[in-house]
């Protein structure tokens, strides 16, 4: 059996990168004339001439804010989605609030990849524990699958016990959904007797897979690996392995025009240096040009033992603004700043994200002038805007670095 997807994998570089800039020039243009967003932003830009990594750079980026902004003025996709393609489709609400819609056709966030190097394969059975709740998480991940040939089960997240019987019965091959939730039940079934030992593989994404959690699983006989996705763009790269050894970094997916530049710039930076990733698709109907996911990444400049000869990035990095992910929901500095103003007692505060017994945690720590503030309260506003829980809690100061939301994550471990 190949290990690979494809042929595409393993092209030339060179034969990818003609592939790639002979398509962009007709898929520009096509924006400007069926997307209103795009046809307004490329108004002076000769499309047809954008045929090289140069002339793409002279594009300025599209980031989040300017997105979400141009979506407040236009319900629901800011005039960046083609309204044409998208009957019969779903459309999904992300922490910002985002607003994202599904492209027709199989897999249109490009998700089986990821699967088929973690090895699962056409007939494997899929137990898929994201969200299919409002963000399309579950469904990047569902679709893929599919699309491979696997078998779904939508478990969602929550419920646990629930889920724990589930997979006792069904036995599935492989987990997917976000790094934490494997432990979670994992540790229930012990709690509980029952045998998950099916479970041989995973695909895990919406969160940071740290090295030490990777050796847990591996010491229970799950080899997991990670895809990294966005709501917006589905899959953007992914884990390879070479003779059962997870290789570093991320190999990115075909069919993106993958540039990391200089944060708050348009400019590309050279490989080895830390910038935000920047990411151009060929979705027709729903068009992004050189769009900013504020993360931070650095491309790694050799080749793959795999032999899937795409770039390759050193994977997620952090942030290249304070917007955090966080048990793999986003929660924006702007959200921290509606609890302050839901909550007249606060002068001030910041969100702190940490790591506890395996799982993400967050503490809204703010000051006040008084006392005797009802944290009861302010624990129902974060939950109610942020939509997750978190500790709450009342400090005498804070530090005065401009900081928002404080990850005191350690990656490394």
């Amino acid at each position: 059996m190949s290990e690979h997807f494809d042929e595409l994998e393993t092209r030339s570089i060179e034969a990818r990168e003609r592939d790639l800039f002979t398509r962009l020039p007709g898929y520009l243009q096509s924006a400007k004339t069926s997307v209103a967003g795009w046809g307004e932003r490329f108004a002076d830009i000769d499309c047809l001439s954008i045929t090289s990594r140069g002339a793409l750079a002279s594009i300025p980026v599209l980031r989040k804010p300017e997105l979400m902004q141009a979506q407040k003025n236009s319900p629901p996709f800011g005039g960046f989605a083609n309204p044409s393609m998208l009957d019969g489709s779903r459309l999904f609400m992300s922490p910002g609030p985002v607003w994202e819609p599904q492209a027709p056709g199989l897999d249109p966030w490009m998700a089986a990849r990821s699967y088929y190097a973690a090895g699962i394969r056409k007939g494997d059975l899929v137990h898929n524990a994201l969200s299919y709740h409002m963000t399309p998480g579950g469904f990047i991940l569902d679709e893929g699958a599919r699309a491979l040939g696997a078998r779904i089960f939508p478990g969602g997240i929550g419920n646990t016990e629930m889920q724990v019987e589930a997979a006792a019965f069904i036995k599935p091959d492989a987990y997917a959904g976000t790094p934490d939730y494997l432990k979670t039940i994992l540790d229930k079934a012990d709690e509980m007797g029952r045998d998950l030992s099916s479970i041989k593989r995973g695909v895990v994404s919406g969160g940071a897979l740290f090295p030490s959690m990777r050796d847990e699983y591996r010491s229970r006989g799950v080899n997991v690996m990670q895809a990294y996705a966005t709501a917006d763009l589905g899959v953007i790269a992914y884990e390879s392995a070479f003779e059962e050894a997870v290789l570093p970094g991320m190999v990115c997916n075909e069919n993106l025009i993958v540039e990391i530049v200089r944060p708050g710039t348009n400019d590309p930076v050279s490989a080895g240096e830390v910038g935000e990733l920047v990411v151009t698709n060929f979705n027709e109907a729903y068009p992004l040009i050189r769009f900013g996911t504020g993360d931070l990444s650095a491309i790694l400049d050799e080749p793959s033992p795999c032999g899937r000869t795409n770039m390759r990035i050193k994977g997620w990095m952090g942030r290249a603004d304070q917007r955090t992910k966080i048990k793999g929901m986003f929660v924006d500095p702007k959200q921290v700043d509606e609890v302050v103003k839901a909550c007249p007692s606060i002068r001030a505060a910041r969100l702190v994200v940490a790591r506890q017994g395996g799982t993400d945690v967050m503490t809204f720590q703010f000051t006040a002038e008084q006392r005797d503030v009802d944290l009861t309260d302010i624990a129902a506003k974060l939950t109610m805007i942020c939509k997750l829980k978190g500790e709450v809690e009342q400090v005498s100061s804070l530090p005065n670095d401009g900081l928002v939301i404080e990850d005191q994550r350690d990656y490394s471990k």
